[in-house]
């Protein structure tokens, strides 16, 4: 279990976390999430004894890490993946790495093995690309076998094939029992692997819940439609007070249920194909959630309407 009580940190005029608390428990996968600046690598640092706070604590499994006798049998992090011994065979700075914490070096090859990296153990790590960084890594934060995992945006540079990989690493590991802390900007992602989600801006903290009701929360579910009797059914809608527009091939309403359309529908005599509620995706609901917390905007080019010259419009942008 991962606690943080009341933890702040300043970096010079910048407050990058300010008095966050939260928990993570064990047995389930816990997003991270927050737009960039939000102060997400500045608390699991905090966490791992890597800064200091200006107040507040960070516990792991009830005491501070920073003082563990041997660290990596307790939590298994990966913060920065390139940041390794560039001459270094594989096998040898995970050897180097069980020496320094007690880990018998047999481990070596269980991790290689486990993360796919064994055909390249005897190559030097300069030459890896980031997603074998990334995996690299991860066998790294395994060595110790320990109870509680933290990985900063750990499917970075990987495949399709090493982003299935660590998704179902990560939750295996929590159904097992272990603690799993992730922060990911792969919103997609983070929506099939994190069963509860963290949410910070501007170092405080923004949510704390399941990720099913962080979208509930901050999104509005649609009502869509379709029938090959369209133009009847939109107006028997709107006569009942519902917002209706066209979407693609679906008719959306706003401000009734399924069963309301498909009884409104049922009564005209109208045939309906699909009828379904349309949800927000958890990119829309962190979006709409973090409007007010981003650092930086931007203006994004478009194409003019008249003549085709770009044309500059406000939008929000994650540096």
């Amino acid at each position: 279990m991962i606690e943080v009580h009341g933890l702040s940190k300043r970096y010079g005029d910048k407050l990058a976390v300010d008095n966050l608390s939260f928990t993570v428990q064990p047995g389930i996968v816990t997003g991270f999430l927050g737009p960039n600046g939000a102060g997400k690598s500045t608390t699991m640092r905090l966490i791992l004894g890597l800064d200091r706070p200006e107040s507040g604590e960070a516990l792991v499994n009830g005491q501070r890490f920073g003082g563990a006798k041997y660290p990596m049998r307790e939590v298994g992090a990966l913060l920065d993946a390139k940041d390794v011994h560039g001459g270094r065979t594989a096998r040898a700075h995970l050897v180097a790495l069980c020496q320094s914490n007690g880990i018998p070096t047999k481990r070596v090859d269980e991790v290689l093995d486990m993360t796919g990296m064994r055909e390249v153990a005897k190559k030097r790590i300069r030459g890896f690309s980031l997603g074998m960084s990334q995996r690299l890594g991860i066998a790294a934060a395994m060595l110790g076998d320990p109870q509680v995992v933290m990985f900063d945006e750990p499917v970075n540079g990987l495949d399709p094939e090493g982003i299935i990989w660590i998704r179902q690493f990560m939750q295996t590991l929590a159904a097992r029992g272990r603690t799993v802390f992730v922060s990911s900007h792969l919103m997609s992602e983070m929506s099939i692997t994190a069963e509860h989600l963290i949410v910070i801006g501007r170092g405080k903290l923004l949510a704390d819940m399941s990720t099913a009701d962080f979208i509930t929360e901050n999104s509005q579910a649609r009502t869509r439609v379709r029938s090959p009797q369209q133009e009847q059914l939109a107006e028997a809608l709107a006569a009942d007070g519902a917002r209706v527009s066209p979407v693609e091939a679906y008719l959306e309403v706003e401000g009734m249920t399924t069963d309301q359309v498909g009884d409104i529908a049922a009564a005209k005599g109208l045939t309906v194909h699909e009828l379904f509620t349309q949800r927000s995706s958890l990119e829309e609901a962190f979006m709409e959630m973090t409007r007010d917390s981003v650092e930086f905007h931007a203006e994004t080019p478009v194409a003019g309407v008249a003549s085709g010259e770009p044309a500059l419009v406000s939008a929000r942008t994650e540096r």
